[in-house]
């Protein structure tokens, strides 16, 4: 129920009215900075001025300019966003919190995925605040610059005229970290405890933001979930990326005024042939990621983070089983893979003396796990582990190593949408952590609640404590040399280094990049 007590809080720039719903006090289409439209479209993001009165937080803001992903209508769980309002100006953030007062909670501080291209911090399992409410934590949502417009580098190109490093979309959420920084006190939250908490994009750019200098010390915690450090481009290959990407519009970076006055709607136009034209060539999800700059980025996130950038964040990270199941499975041109199939594929992927092992080990993995171990099945497994699940372990090894409590987690539990053919899927998990279960989806019944109330607990414990054990779920050990390793499953238990024979495969291979698939 909606009440009409007013829920009214004095933030840095004024006051702020949102409402009370479900016990919450709720702030929607809070802006946390400048909107980047006009001459601050592609720059880093300016202080938004103060205002006199009270402004109404009472609807979402505008969500970046995004084009809807192919295959997504036909993706279970995939939100759509195709009917929300979008503008370059998406600046906002939102609040759930169970108090306006001084109760100091742990702020979840959560950043959407949708491959940088997609998405937004309206997603529909953040509704009704159930995580805020049930862990009595302050719930942040945002969203961000996305795509051409947050993560295309055009400083090279156009002689620093336009002095974007490819890395806006970052520097966008670490403006918002500042906001939390120095307003969600009002908002009953802790802004010594900030857990940044992603799922894919979001996660990745969380893998990011561990080893960007400019970030440090604005967050305490992470929750990766489905992303780690590896997404990230090389500048030449960025610099190539927006070479060809401004040749669709016969340009070349000197005319930077045609460049500025390309509107949203082209700039999404070219967008969106980019990424058919890298799907047809190499395979990969989008053009637009962020950049090892040496700037905003100075070094891979992983090297950075091995030598201690985040040497103080614990870390949560995981993944689930099948997290590119659904994309190898609906891709047209994977359904008749055959081996000679796989072998190319993979080639692009992997150096040549690795493809056989890998080959070998994962067939026979997936055999004794009940699968056929069909071209198909492998190249979805190779490319899950390579893409998501290796990377996520050195994230987690590297802050073992640096002497920071890690704790890694593997989510098994299968998706009963489609006849069960998406399995353990990405994205799955997240309806479990925010409460939002979809008996299509996610199934339903004690199993499921169950398996919910695990997840949502031991989150809340970290975010309260830096350690996800808990009632619910029992102990959770650190990660440790032993890769001790909660499976979220029906059966929710502590394994020692599962998959270890397909990790292995992996020993001695460098994840400092890998791009999207």
């Amino acid at each position: 129920m909606s009440s009409n007590k007013p829920a009214v809080v004095t933030t840095k720039n004024g006051k702020l009215e949102g409402f009370i719903e479900n016990g919450l006090y709720v702030f929607k289409g809070i802006p946390y900075a400048a909107q980047p439209v006009g001459n601050l479209r592609w720059l880093p993001p300016q202080t938004h001025e103060s205002w006199s009165g009270i402004r109404p937080a009472k609807k979402y803001g505008a969500i970046s300019p995004q084009n809807v992903m192919p295959l997504a209508a036909n993706v279970p769980g995939m939100p759509d966003f195709s009917k929300e309002l979008q503008d370059e100006g998406c600046l906002y953030l939102n609040v759930w919190t169970p108090g306006l007062d001084d109760a100091h909670r742990p702020v979840v501080f959560w950043i959407h995925g949708g491959a940088f291209i997609i998405g937004a911090g309206t997603e529909p399992f953040l509704e009704e605040g159930r995580l805020a409410k049930r862990g009595d934590v302050v719930i942040v949502s945002i969203n961000y610059r996305m795509g051409a417009f947050g993560f295309m580098n055009l400083k090279e190109i156009t002689g620093g005229k336009i002095p974007a490093t490819g890395n806006e979309g970052l520097l966008d959420q670490i403006a918002a970290l500042d906001w939390v920084h120095d307003n969600i006190a009002a908002f009953g939250g802790d802004p010594d405890n900030v857990i940044a908490a992603g799922f894919s994009a979001g996660a990745m750019s969380i893998g990011c933001l561990l080893g960007v200098p400019a970030a440090r010390g604005k967050f305490h915690k992470t929750i990766n979930r489905s992303g780690s450090t590896n997404t990230v481009a090389v500048l030449d290959n960025a610099v190539e990326i927006t070479g060809q990407f401004l040749k669709l519009f016969n340009l070349d970076g000197k005319d930077t005024a045609a460049l500025r006055a390309l509107t949203t709607e082209q700039l999404l136009d070219g967008q969106q042939k980019m990424e058919m034209m890298l799907r047809e060539t190499k395979g990969a999800l989008t053009p637009f990621m962020p950049v090892v700059d040496g700037d905003v980025i100075p070094d891979f996130p992983i090297e950075s983070i091995k030598k201690g950038s985040a040497k103080n964040v614990i870390v949560m990270a995981g993944n689930t089983l099948d997290e590119l199941k659904i994309s190898t499975g609906m891709d047209p041109a994977m359904r008749n893979l055959d081996e000679a199939g796989l072998l190319k594929r993979l080639e692009r992927l992997l150096p040549a003396d690795l493809i056989p092992e890998a080959v070998k080990v994962y067939r026979e993995a997936l055999k004794k796990r009940g699968s056929s171990g069909t071209p198909l099945d492998v190249m979805g497994t190779i490319s899950t582990d390579m893409m998501f699940r290796i990377p996520t372990l050195r994230l987690v090894e590297a802050q073992r190593d640096n002497g920071t409590p890690s704790y890694n987690y593997y989510f098994t539990y299968k998706s009963p949408a489609m006849g069960g053919i998406l399995g353990a899927m990405h994205g799955l998990d997240n309806p479990f952590l925010f409460g939002y279960l979809d008996p299509d989806f996610t199934g339903s019944g004690p199993e499921a609640e169950s398996l919910a109330v695990k997840i949502q607990d031991s989150c809340i414990a970290f975010a309260h404590n830096g350690n996800p054990s808990c009632k619910a779920i029992g102990e959770w050990p650190v990660y440790g040399k032993d890769r001790m390793t909660m499976i979220l499953d029906k059966n929710a238990r502590v394994e020692t280094a599962p998959y270890e024979a397909e990790r292995r495969v992996w020993d001695g291979y460098e994840f400092k990049n890998t791009l999207p698939m």
